[in-house]
């Protein structure tokens, strides 16, 4: 063999394997989470899932770029244009980050996760059919709303408090605090029980709201959803716990880190179809004709461990039909 011809030969042999390497820039997917990373990992889990199962794999044909608020919602806005400097091709935003990232970013497709207040009222939508804009994703409530919702998780939290009388709601003015008062209020009427509110304007004021409610002789405690207090639930927990009381509150976080009974729409169903409408947009589907989903799947979460240090017996009832008993 000549010369000329091995080394055009080997050549070849050597530039394939550079060529074949190289990849083409991969979309990507932003994610911007209000809260801390640590308490995010198994919304991150989720939301790869949903991508997969609508066959797309992270590296391969997308990647992702990822934000933390740590709970300082002041930074949203500051971490949505940093995440659209990097030009993505859909950012999915959970709870408070979704109505910021609307706003901010109005040319970007946006899948909202997790959101608990009304999607047309807050004029990401025309309706959940037919969004019409550019945002689409999932919402925490299921038919019949917030109300119907309130409504099971008091029917539950009844049977473990069946003498209930009044309620302390811990929580504050913000629109979710406010619209779980009002489906409190109303149930309340139902359900035959009062509802004691002192308002919470900051984390300094949680201990104060419970004191007060206290000395109104509430029976048990409501602990507010909403995005200051879940995303600083280490603080918030030993507060509404200290004062021996039955405690109730939505996520199942709270029912798993200490509070008696939690009952809501299951949060990492909801990021992993946010995942998957994700995926939709990658393929080229539009925000506006991927109809908003209701909530269809729920989580409820016993804390025997608490029931045991304030002396409430739970139902066999009850136990059989919870998702988790947390017994350690």
């Amino acid at each position: 063999m000549r010369r000329r011809e091995l080394l055009a030969i080997l050549g070849t042999t050597v530039a394939f394997p550079l060529v074949a390497r190289a990849q083409p820039d991969l979309p990507i997917v932003a994610v911007l989470v209000p809260g801390p990373a640590k308490n995010a990992e198994d919304r991150i889990v989720a939301i790869r899932q949903g991508m997969r199962e609508a066959g797309l794999t992270e590296g391969i044909n997308f990647t992702f770029a990822w934000r933390y608020a740590d709970g300082v919602f002041d930074r949203l806005s500051a971490l949505a244009l940093e995440l659209a400097a990097l030009k993505p091709r859909v950012i999915i935003a959970s709870a408070a980050a979704a109505p910021v990232a609307h706003k901010v970013l109005p040319d970007l497709p946006l899948v909202f996760t997790s959101y608990a207040a009304d999607p047309i009222k807050a004029g990401f939508a025309e309706s959940y059919v037919h969004p019409g804009g550019h945002a689409t994703g999932n919402v925490m409530s299921a038919v019949g709303g917030e109300q119907a919702l309130t409504g099971k998780r008091f029917n539950l939290f009844k049977e473990l408090v069946p003498d209930l009388k009044a309620l302390g709601f811990i929580g504050s003015s913000s629109l979710l605090a406010t619209i779980e008062l009002n489906a409190l209020q109303s149930v309340a009427g139902q359900l035959a029980f009062s509802v004691v509110r002192h308002e919470v304007r900051g984390l300094d004021d949680v201990e104060a709201a419970v004191s007060a409610s206290m000395r109104d002789g509430v029976d048990a405690l409501y602990v507010s959803g909403e995005p200051l207090l879940y995303n600083n639930m280490r603080r918030v927990l030993p507060l509404v716990m200290a004062p021996g009381k039955p405690t109730v509150g939505t996520y199942p976080e709270w029912g798993r880190a200490g509070l008696l009974m939690s009952y809501s729409a299951d949060l990492i169903d909801d990021f992993r179809r946010a995942g998957i409408y994700a995926a939709k947009i990658l393929g080229g589907e539009k925000p506006a004709n991927l109809p908003i989903e209701q909530a269809s799947k729920f989580v409820l979460v016993l804390n025997l461990k608490t029931a045991k240090a304030l002396g409430v017996t739970a139902p066999d009832r009850l136990l059989a039909v919870a998702d988790e008993v947390i017994e350690s």
